[in-house]
């Protein structure tokens, strides 16, 4: 069997804050041939710097990330190279986040749990063109189509309730009225088909519209 030359293979970013994650990913493409990791990246700001200095084929991001988020990162990079092949990676399974990769040029989305059994599998089907988006996470965004977003003001609204403020505290917060807040809430309350406040930030944490 012929071994790939260094022209033939992958080559790879990995971009993610955690080191641990980054040496779990290098150790699964450690024995794949035609695979090889050139460069990794702890930031959204690091990871655009990295793209510039090595070109790779194929990036794997994370989301969440100090200084620039993998959403802004994927933007940066897609802006200079709009062509470029650019995997999510991440543990957050909500449709909004994947939308906004999505939307933003990412063309695969891999959950962390599932870099042993599907990561290279993905990683060759992006490099040949592909799209790769998981079952679960195809179905939630198949699930929510067509339904009304929030407003940036309603997820600001919706942000304070979670951290647990009254509607008057979230009105002299964002300097609003009490009654304007209210409206808000029954908007949001609507659009999420909740049933009250409490379960409207519940379900805005598992779809990934609000983050801890």
């Amino acid at each position: 069997m012929n071994t790939p030359s260094a022209a033939q293979q992958i080559r790879v970013l990995i971009v993610d804050d955690h080191p641990l994650l980054r040496e779990g990913v290098m150790a699964v493409l450690a024995n794949e041939a035609d695979v090889r990791v050139v460069a990794e990246a702890s930031n959204g700001r690091e990871a655009v710097e990295a793209f510039r200095a090595h070109r790779p084929d194929i990036v794997l991001m994370d989301i969440q990330m100090p200084e620039m988020n993998g959403i802004d990162a994927i933007a940066g990079i897609r802006s200079e190279a709009p062509n470029a092949r650019i995997v999510v990676l991440t543990t957050y399974k909500g449709d909004v986040n994947a939308l906004r990769a999505l939307r933003a040029g990412a063309v695969g989305y891999l959950l962390k749990g599932q870099l042993r059994t599907e990561l290279v599998e993905t990683i060759r089907a992006v490099h040949a063109g592909g799209r790769r988006i998981p079952a679960e996470i195809a179905t939630d965004l198949a699930a929510h189509l067509g339904e009304d977003s929030l407003s940036e003001r309603e997820i600001q609204v919706l942000r304070s309730v979670a951290q647990g403020n009254s509607n008057k505290r979230v009105a002299a917060q964002l300097g609003v009225s009490e009654e304007t807040v209210k409206a808000h809430m029954k908007s949001i309350v609507s659009k999420l088909n909740a049933n009250d406040r409490t379960h409207a930030v519940t379900i805005a944490l598992r779809r990934g519209i609000l983050e801890l």
